[in-house]
């Protein structure tokens, strides 16, 4: 059996869902962000070779495979050395999901939007900033109705749209003197709800998700995830995002606009599935085990959702 490490909370509804998944004690094995740390010193024992000593939680050659769940908010010097971790551990053999510089670029809406488009993918007009001076002219050019994101940010966290000019002038003030970076995306006028394509691997599962009376379409502020299937070109979207920014898994978001245009809105390196697996009725953990253990599988077989 791989070993297999789980950089998150053993807290959350999803670390419980692998382990009920796999049926096994201390599989996968969690490991705490906070305070992580990382060696690479080595003992000596009989025959001449080396194996990792027992200091830290993340040591060289520790695990098959890493899977990243969390990057929680630190300081700058923090941040680095979190993100050097990983890169040093798939360095030494450690097979990280999603790998570190995915998760870099991830983690960075805007950075996310511009590896996309570069990659040739439609995206809503969507422009950055530092001052508020910037982000009212930006504003004015995206028709005065735009959506105002957290770069880093989740889960519908953070979220406004801005039509009136004397609320963007506040907004984009009170952002500048927290020295912010101001994230402004034209507001699409969907159908009434956006598509979440997870992609694990080579497979893709996609849910409609409808709000009723909210724009915001997160299934964690309430959102229904509905069955839905995707067209040819939808998931051809979805895996060219993946591809764009290097991730194994990822949930990717699309909106139709107005003329019946399908725009990527985001690309999520750290999705959850929860909405998706009860909208499908399908054991998501089941099928993230399966890629992660048979990774030359050329058809998932899909388990029913645990009654």
């Amino acid at each position: 059996m791989k070993k297999i490490g789980w950089l998150g909370s053993a807290d959350g509804w999803y670390f419980r869902d692998m382990q009920r998944a796999i049926a096994l004690p201390h599989w996968p094995e969690q490991i705490s962000i906070s305070p992580l740390s990382f060696s690479n010193l080595h003992v000596a024992y009989l025959g001449g070779t080396t194996s990792a000593v027992g200091y830290g939680n993340l040591t060289e050659e520790a695990f098959d495979a890493l899977l990243v769940r969390t990057m929680p908010l630190g300081s700058l010097e923090q941040t680095i050395f979190r993100m050097n971790a990983l890169h040093v551990a798939q360095q030494t053999g450690t097979r990280v999901i999603n790998p570190p510089r995915s998760l870099e670029i991830a983690i960075d809406k805007w950075l996310t939007l511009e590896k996309v488009r570069a990659a040739g993918l439609p995206i809503p007009r969507t422009l950055c900033s530092q001052t508020r001076d910037q982000a009212m002219e930006a504003w004015e050019l995206l028709g005065r109705d735009a959506v105002v994101k957290p770069v880093f940010g989740g889960e519908g966290r953070g979220i406004m749209r801005v039509t009136d000019p004397d609320l963007a002038w506040r907004v984009f003030s009170t952002l500048e003197q927290l020295r912010s970076v101001i994230y402004c995306q034209e507001y699409i006028e969907g159908p009434g709800y956006d598509l979440r394509l997870l992609v694990i691997d080579d497979a893709v599962f996609c849910v409609k998700r409808q709000s009723m009376g909210d724009w915001r379409t997160n299934v964690s502020r309430g959102a229904q995830a509905i069955e839905h299937e995707p067209t040819f070109e939808q998931v051809s979207m979805a895996f060219q995002a993946c591809r764009a920014i290097g991730v194994w898994m990822a949930g990717v978001d699309l909106i139709t606009d107005a003329h019946g245009n399908d725009l990527v809105l985001e690309v999520n390196a750290v999705p959850g599935w929860k909405g998706t697996a009860a909208g499908l009725q399908i054991d998501i953990a089941r099928v993230v085990i399966e890629k992660l253990l048979f990774p030359q599988t050329q058809n998932t077989r899909i388990a029913p959702s645990p009654t």
